[in-house]
């Protein structure tokens, strides 16, 4: 297989023609217009240490539509134990590095020190977010991820501490249907997303929602601290 070499221009090649398991393409940087030009796009960055930078827009994508959340009896119960607080851009950085150093079956990261970077830097752009749950004065969970027009597009959970991670998450997602958000793109499915409501869509259909929700409203850009307020479990 060809793959797309990127270069200063930050073209994506269309994502139809990313290989068998979704590699679109190689190499570019992770500046922040890279990034907004890829997710844009439908394609995500996500490549360990030693790797070229890899591009990736899966055969099959893990969406959750903001409606189709999924909250177990047990979940029910977490939530009305109130034993967490939820708040919003109180601590990315923190939230990033949390994932960074989640355990992971003794698999490396690909959160490396440059994603770390590039997402801090979106962040300072008012275009990358963070949910925090808090234990008292200590950060024992959250997620992080990009937000465009009505998209969502996460990119990693963490927690420390019973459910904490999941908690972050059904706030985020019950406030982002308060604001007529689309789907939820989880990128990678995993037996945790899927409990909680993610389903695989081909990449056709996302693209399609993609595009309509892209220019469903205009991007909350800035801190999303404001929004605190308005968070219910």
């Amino acid at each position: 297989m060809k793959v797309h070499v990127l270069d200063a221009d930050m073209h994506f090649p269309p994502v139809n023609v990313a290989g068998e398991h979704g590699l679109l393409a190689v190499g570019g940087d992770l500046s922040s217009a890279r990034l907004l030009a890829a997710y844009e796009h439908g394609a995500f960055p996500w490549f360990m240490d030693e790797d070229p930078i890899l591009w990736w827009a899966p055969p099959e994508r893990a969406v959750l539509p903001v409606l189709e959340l999924k909250v177990s009896k047990s979940m029910r119960n977490e939530l009305n134990r109130k034993r967490y607080r939820i708040t919003l851009d109180r601590a990315f950085e923190e939230v990033v590095r949390g994932c960074q150093h989640a355990p992971r079956d003794g698999e490396g990261t690909w959160i490396t020190d440059d994603i770390v970077q590039a997402y801090v830097n979106l962040h300072d752009l008012g275009l990358a977010h963070s949910v925090e749950a808090w234990d008292g004065d200590n950060l024992v969970g959250g997620l992080y991820g990009v937000s465009l027009g009505r998209m969502f597009f996460g990119e990693s959970m963490f927690s420390t501490a019973t459910n904490a991670s999941k908690v972050a998450f059904v706030h985020l997602v019950r406030w982002l249907a308060l604001k007529g958000f689309g789907p939820v793109d989880c990128q990678i499915m995993n037996p945790h997303l899927a409990s909680l409501g993610a389903t695989l869509w081909t990449r056709e259909d996302f693209q399609t929602q993609l595009t309509h929700f892209l220019h469903a409203g205009p991007t909350l850009k800035g801190p999303w601290t404001a929004f605190e307020s308005e968070l219910h479990g």
